[in-house]
């Protein structure tokens, strides 16, 4: 019979390994728990672990695109917002116009419509979210419109050059009570036209570019979702109220007062057609947003739940596993320390 020997060191490494061991598969254990996920993809899957990576990438792609679109949504709601009281401005304004041709209104009260129309308007152009003007164009970080009645704007120094230009004298220069109506419109026509509705607009009264901000809103739509102060309908309002700020507070004629507000009438009609036109097409691209984030999140349930399936465990079994490997941490942790107790010195004495 042969008898052998077993030190309680030998026993003690044994299970100081086993301690180590069950201590790592507790960490894995309790990280499954958590994220209800198996703690390496790569060795449950093997193969399949490809599909996983490959599911968590257009995952990944789908939701950056989701919060983007959260982004260009807040955007669009606050144009929406600025072209809604940029079309009220023009709606008071020409009821101030009306007023003026029935003979309702003085000179000075048309003059200050005119003027708290365009104050307004500067207003509303230059809003910006998020550090970002909405009307500047793809140029987000420029101012997209100058104060016209600040001192140095370029603006009016250009439409008061015109003037001077096309008539020999200033608005307030007596002579310009005999200026006539047909003088006046044609003055409009060739001069004061081409600085609003020509190529005197960027530069002299606009910084913003007439290209849009580009979003993309899905995988594969992308969309403008942006608004330029360049469209025609700001331009004409800009021009009405312009003219009649900055004419009206002269000497010119009656006649040439009629001529003014007549054509600043037609103006401010169009300027509300068109950015009637304008707040439809920021209507429809919301609506395209929001169907785009909608058929999106439809693919990250897919995505999730084909993830879920790759990659989840078993809630209750994980649970079940953190209190039997406790349990069995726990115990080890008690031998070890009775073992550490032995020494052949307490027994021989």
């Amino acid at each position: 019979m042969k008898a052998t020997a077993v030190s309680s060191a030998a026993i003690s490494n044994a299970m100081r390994y086993q301690q180590m061991r069950m201590q790592s598969d507790l960490v894995k254990a309790t990280k499954e728990s958590t994220t209800g996920k198996v703690a390496d993809v790569g060795l449950a899957l093997g193969g399949r672990t490809t599909q996983a990576v490959t599911f968590q990438r257009d995952l990944d792609r789908l939701n950056g695109i989701i919060d983007s679109n959260a982004l260009v949504a807040a955007r669009l709601t606050s144009t929406q917002d600025a072209l809604g009281q940029l079309s009220d401005v023009a709606q008071n304004f020409l009821s101030a116009l009306t007023s003026a041709v029935s003979g309702d209104s003085s000179t000075s009260i048309t003059q200050q419509a005119g003027a708290s129309a365009l104050q307004q308007m500067t207003g509303i152009l230059n809003t910006s979210v998020n550090g970002e003007y909405l009307f500047a164009g793809t140029n987000t970080d420029v101012k997209p419109v100058d104060d016209f009645t600040a001192a140095g704007s370029p603006a009016k120094a250009a439409f008061d050059a015109s003037f001077v230009a096309y008539f020999g004298f200033t608005q307030s220069d007596p002579a310009a009570a005999n200026i006539t109506a047909a003088q006046m419109d044609d003055f409009i026509t060739t001069s004061v036209e081409p600085q609003f509705l020509g190529s005197g607009w960027q530069g002299t009264w606009s910084n913003a570019t007439d290209e849009q901000i580009t979003s993309r809103i899905a995988l594969n739509e992308t969309t403008q979702t942006s608004v330029s102060a360049n469209e025609d309908g700001i331009r004409k309002l800009a021009m009405a109220a312009a003219m009649v700020a900055n004419l009206f507070s002269g000497n010119i004629s009656d006649a040439a007062k009629n001529t003014v507000v007549g054509r600043a009438q037609t103006l401010v009609g169009e300027a509300i057609g068109g950015i009637v036109q304008v707040r439809s097409e920021v209507g429809l691209t919301q609506k395209r947003v929001s169907d785009a984030s909608d058929r999106m999140k439809t693919q990250v349930d897919l995505f999730e739940k084909h993830i879920i399936d790759l990659e989840g465990v078993d809630p209750a079994e994980a649970a079940t596993r953190i209190a039997d490997l406790t349990q069995h941490i726990e115990t080890s942790f008690a031998l070890t320390a009775r073992l550490q107790q032995l020494s052949l010195l307490n027994y021989l004495t």
